[in-house]
């Protein structure tokens, strides 16, 4: 099925490109033969006139209305630490609030995940969550983090929402054809083309990267052991304009990564296997294998009083965890191969309405069905009563699993303006989720903003929030078939994970000083129950969700952003504080000691950071660009339930680019960065803590250029 499926986003994605290059070698039709090349451009402009109007009325469906927006364009993406290369991660990692951890995840508002991403205002159904970044920095025209209280429209993952805004060919007209080359043995060919034939809009991209840090080494070392990646993406953005309110809109993505799982060389052995009592743990060969593809289709319309946009899409993710059957047998008395796959299809339709110059109604609804499957092959042990090896012949258990997960949301919201200053956006939504069991909530949301001067802006909201646990990380082992082995669980409890459900609260004030310089400081407070969680137990890596009882979190960032001809720069920060009590599902997943003293402690959430920090200044000059970015984390929690931290770490980036034209479209761009200037040696992770399973430090120094080709 995997593999049918590749083979038609492959063909889709040929397809679209097909049609881009026919449109733009055919003109469009036309009664006089006159009419050619001024007819085409005149078509050309309609389109892209169009395709902007319908743009600017799609964020009117759906808009942040009160909630905390931070939003980076086409200039700040390029200034990052190796521009539009980086990883997507580092670009949402340079957000205010938001922590970088093991593994590419990231912790927004001290959350673990929690994030729901849209691709033009779309929603983009969950897929496994692995190593590798599916969305590309690449393709964003400007990309948005929109958190707090959020208006009634977006639901289930609610701590912020990741919302890209991509480049379509009404503005990236012409082409691209990159190399970037640097250290740890990355290549990374990549390219471009978009353009306007006819009525129809069209922009691609791909790119492949190898490189050998594929994630995080597990040494302290600059060149890490058995860390090789190869990767490869695509994604198409075909838009039809049907007349001058309506259009079409198709998006196809594919993605395949294969990594290495890095090695920690002098590890002791803890197994006999076959007689034996010793590996080199610097020669494991454990892998890990992840694929995605999704495609979504959008039907918009817009009048004065009346838009709506209504969206199906479908998407395949899977990951394959391939362990070392041998090694992994010495070191852990399990070799578990582990095969996650989840299919999603849905509906989302969402609405606007402008009743009077006070009031504009929105409402809508979501729905998806998934199929998530797990299969596991786990070669152990067996053991006695007090958990000794009884022999060093391994045997094989299969464990294999699935899960269907329906979820349902309605919306219905009012934009009420009693007079020009204050805005009061007031609604509620309806979620339902059936997956181990039925759950519902109605939320109600209120945000306020209030604008008494030109240059100052108040807000206030407040939210209920309703969390499903993700279909894909609920743990769906059979306890009992490892019973005796060196598998087995000391805790037998298991709990179905339930939803989160939470009471947030968001206030906050931005202030314009002169003409370049913004301020804004924010501050939060959520209360939950069931609060949702993951980690890593067991060998492969990958998450597994459970429940706290109960927990809370708080916080504030403060932001600055400046801008004077050609100069600009930024700087974040942010402050939380996390904690949870009392491990509610998936207890099996846990060590007895600890989950004895979470049932009766408050314990720090493992993604809690106390500080957080980003910032950046970049200068342009003629053809140059001179760019520096700085990211500081406080550390993440380690130790026995989380009751300790790693130590905290700042890494400063370097950049610089040339323009060189060539006459007309053509140009050469030559870039040179330098990641983690002075070397910072960093561990995100030690191994200790709940949910962790290896050390994992932060990338060493790396330089890194690129050549670049415009036509």
């Amino acid at each position: 099925m995997k593999q049918i499926l590749a083979m038609t986003i492959a063909m889709l994605s040929g397809a679209s490109m097909a049609m881009a290059q026919d449109a733009t070698a055919s003109p469009s039709p036309s009664p006089s033969p006159a009419a050619s090349p001024t007819s085409r451009t005149a078509t050309a402009e309609s389109v892209v006139v169009t395709s902007q109007e319908l743009d600017v009325s799609r964020e009117q469906i759906v808009p942040s209305l009160g909630a905390t927006r931070y939003t980076v364009g086409p200039d700040r993406l390029n200034q990052q630490a190796q521009g539009e290369d980086a990883p997507f991660n580092q670009t949402i990692l340079r957000f205010p609030g938001v922590a970088q951890d093991s593994f590419g995840q990231l912790h927004l508002r001290g959350e673990h995940a929690n994030l729901q991403y849209r691709i033009n205002d779309v929603l983009l159904p969950e897929g496994i969550t692995g190593f590798g970044q599916e969305l590309s920095t690449r393709f964003a025209d400007n990309v948005s983090l929109i958190t707090g209280a959020l208006p009634a429209q977006f639901g289930f993952r609610t701590t912020g929402v990741i919302d890209v805004h991509t480049k379509t060919g009404a503005e990236f007209a012409g082409g691209e054809a990159s190399v970037q080359v640097g250290s740890f043995d990355t290549i990374m060919p990549s390219f471009e083309y978009g353009g306007v034939g006819g009525r129809l809009t069209y922009y691609m991209t791909g790119s492949y990267l190898h490189n050998g840090i594929g994630i995080e080494n597990a040494t302290r070392n600059s060149d890490p052991i058995h860390d090789d990646t190869d990767q490869f993406k695509t994604f198409d953005y075909l838009s039809y304009v049907i007349d001058d309110s309506s259009r079409f809109v198709l998006m196809l993505s594919g993605n395949y990564s294969n990594f290495q799982i890095p090695n920690n060389p002098g590890q002791p052995t803890a197994f006999v296997v076959n007689g034996r009592d010793n590996f080199n743990s610097a020669k494991l060969d454990e892998n890990q294998a992840e694929n995605s593809a999704y495609g979504i289709l959008t039907y918009q319309k817009k009048s004065d009083q009346f838009n709506v946009q209504a969206s199906v899409f479908t998407r395949y993710s899977g990951v394959l965890f391939r362990p070392d059957e041998v090694g992994d047998l010495f070191f852990n008395g399990v070799a578990s191969r582990v095969d996650r796959q989840i299919y999603t299809n849905g509906l989302e339709v969402d609405m606007s309405y402008k009743l009077n110059d006070q009031n504009t109604l929105r409402g809508g609804l979501l729905f998806t069905a998934s199929h998530a499957t797990v299969g596991s092959a786990a070669l152990v042990f067996p053991v006695d009563a007090m958990g000794n090896q009884t022999s060093d012949v391994p045997f094989r258990i299969v464990d294999n699993s699935s899960l269907n997960g329906y979820f349902a949301g309605f919306y219905l919201q009012d934009e009420w303006k009693p007079f020009e200053q204050l805005t009061i956006n007031f609604g509620g939504r309806v979620d339902i989720a059936k997956t181990i069991k039925t759950e519902s909530q109605f939320s109600p949301r209120i945000n306020i903003v209030y604008t008494p001067w030109t240059a100052t802006t108040f807000h206030a909201g407040y939210a209920r929030y309703f969390t499903p646990p993700p279909l894909e990380n609920v743990d769906q082992s059979t306890i009992a078939k490892f019973t005796g082995t060196t598998n087995e669980s000391a805790i037998t409890l298991d709990s179905p994970v339930k939803a989160e459900r939470a009471h947030y609260f968001d206030a906050g004030v931005t202030q314009k000083i002169g003409d370049g310089l913004q301020l804004g400081i924010d501050g939060f407070y959520k209360h939950a129950r069931n609060v949702l969680d993951e980690g890593q137990f067991g060998q492969a890596l990958i998450l597994s969700s459970f429940n706290y009882r109960e927990g809370e979190i708080y916080g504030g960032e403060f932001t600055a952003n400046y801008q004077h001809g050609g100069f600009s720069s930024y700087l974040n920060i942010g402050y939380e504080y996390a904690r949870g009590m009392h491990v509610s599902s998936a207890q099996f997943l846990f060590d007895p000691d600890e989950f004895n003293y979470i049932r009766d402690h408050w314990v720090f959430l493992d993604h809690d950071q106390r500080f957080t920090g980003s910032g950046g200044i970049a200068y342009a000059w003629n053809d140059w660009t001179f760019s520096a970015d700085a990211l500081y984390g406080n550390g993440l929690r380690r130790g026995f339930a989380n009751t300790q931290k790693n130590h905290p770490y700042e890494t400063l980036n370097l950049g610089v680019e040339r323009r060189i034209s060539l006459g007309g479209k053509q140009a050469i761009k030559v870039r040179f960065d330098v990641v983690n200037l002075f070397d910072k040696i960093y561990e995100l992770r030690d191994g200790s803590g709940i949910g962790v399973g290896a050390p994992q430090f932060g990338q060493r120094r790396g330089f890194y250029g690129t050549v670049a080709y415009d036509f």
